[in-house]
């Protein structure tokens, strides 16, 4: 598995219920992709963003192009930046279980 981490700056004078009102709207489109397992938004006032678990890597960067990139720039006006992450072992206690990589 592989854990995005993905972050935005926000506009100046972006309220919390408008940035809350975006990441609603985009939410249901999150639904589509078969290769991602989670997603979190994420939002501090200065920055939004999004951690995201994927299949693989190379889901996580089809996802998240050129289209997802000009998405971004054109609602909150700002380039978002990427890191990934091997997720080799998750603990996800809603579910009772521990998921580890047999490798």
């Amino acid at each position: 598995m592989i854990t995005e981490v993905v972050l935005f700056g926000l506009p100046k004078g972006m309220t919390r219920e408008q940035v809350l009102a975006s990441f609603r709207s985009s939410a249901p489109m999150w639904r589509e992709p078969p290769e991602l397992v989670r997603k979190y938004y994420l939002y501090d006032g200065a920055q939004g963003g999004g951690v995201y678990l994927w299949t693989s890597r190379a889901a996580a960067e089809h996802w998240h192009g050129p289209a997802f990139r000009e998405r971004i720039r054109a609602r909150f006006g700002s380039e978002p930046t990427f890191a990934y992450y091997e997720s080799p072992v998750i603990v996800d206690n809603a579910a009772g279980e521990i998921v580890a990589d047999p490798g």
